[in-house]
């Protein structure tokens, strides 16, 4: 039998801070044993998920030995682990096959179930990406545990804070689980840095599941842009910029002279001003950057559930009463067909 205990606070409507009651007070179960923990390192083609090295700094802050999962093709595998050798790890676990090269959850969750028990892990974490979303709520039913997801902070190697309520509320939840499967939130954790490179590499034994799904191909929409989710500096449209074309001709030359990459709210996306793959929010990234500029969105809780975390937030709205005021560092009231065509100018020079 698993389960766990949570209790949510009410964030200030601001920038979401908590005040959290002591653990103390809410949980009387004993702390766990030293915790051993299995970290799942998610790649394309060899090159870090930058999201992984997050999850990396969560994992250790449970205390205990870590342990790095890889896994894919021959190729793949072999430069992930090259690009980890010098992080801060005990060992590195890896797995090759064929099926498991282009991460398919159906034969890949199998593999790390299985890894688990074999290595006897008390934990398994991932970064909160599209991939570990489809993935650990299958392996945390095949070890018949319930899954947390989308951590912001361990508090202890049990005890965990994550945002409910797209972001409005903090649930601190206590987990009685003899094995803890969590995915974190990249943005609230720093990146781990680069160690002395003493973790050791062991091919793993635990096999592939079974195929019932097949990899068929993939079209991906390629830009020099800097990633969205781990870009230092966004720029985002929303409604107010009416049509596609604008969204490219304003933001555009905007996200040109800050070397910014591009976002967009889900109305923006709905109306097929830009791909889906651009959206920030409750239903699409969450980013955290050190720059992020807001042009023509009104700020629906489920936008600001994606970018509040922000360190300086722009907003450039025509409407003065628009909720993006409230989380926004610096607040322009004005017609962004005007505003952000002089600042570019401004910025270039």
């Amino acid at each position: 039998m698993h389960a766990y205990l949570a209790r949510a606070t009410f964030s200030k409507a601001s920038r979401g801070v908590s005040s959290l009651l002591p653990a103390s007070r809410l949980y009387a179960t004993e702390a766990s044993a030293t915790p051993k923990t299995l970290l799942f390192l998610e790649h394309r083609q060899g090159k870090l998920n930058p999201g992984s090295l997050n999850a990396l700094t969560a994992a250790n802050a449970l205390g205990g030995e870590v342990v790095a999962l890889i896994t894919g093709d021959e190729e793949g595998a072999g430069k992930a682990v090259d690009a980890s050798k010098k992080l801060p790890l005990k060992n590195i676990i890896v797995n090759k096959g064929s099926k498991i090269a282009h991460g398919l959850a159906e034969p890949l969750a199998p593999l790390i179930a299985e890894a688990v028990k074999q290595g006897g892990f008390t934990h398994v974490v991932a970064a909160h990406t599209a991939l570990g979303k489809n993935v650990f709520p299958r392996v945390a039913a095949l070890l018949d545990v319930a899954p947390i997801s989308d951590v912001q902070k361990v508090i202890s190697s049990d005890t965990f804070e994550r945002p409910i309520y797209a972001g409005n509320a903090i649930a601190t939840v206590k987990s009685s689980d003899k094995i803890k499967i969590f995915t974190v939130r990249t943005s609230a954790f720093d990146a781990a840095a680069e160690g002395d490179g003493v973790a050791s590499v062991e091919n793993g034994s635990a096999a592939e599941g079974p195929a019932q799904a097949e990899w068929i191909s993939e079209e991906l929409t390629v830009s020099e842009r800097p990633d969205l989710g781990s870009a230092s500096r966004v720029v985002s449209g929303g409604r107010g910029v009416k049509n596609k074309e604008n969204f490219d001709s304003v933001l555009t030359p905007l996200a040109d002279a800050l070397g910014a990459a591009i976002g967009a709210s889900r109305a923006a996306v709905d109306s097929g001003y830009a791909d889906n793959s651009l959206q920030v929010g409750q239903t699409g990234k969450v980013v955290a950057p050190e720059l992020y500029v807001a042009v023509g969105i009104s700020g629906a809780i489920q936008h600001l559930a994606g970018m509040k975390d922000s360190k300086t937030i722009v907003a450039i709205n025509k409407d003065p009463e628009a909720p993006i005021f409230q989380v926004a560092d610096i607040g322009l009231v004005s017609d962004l067909f005007e505003t952000v065509p002089q600042l570019v100018e401004k910025i270039k020079k």
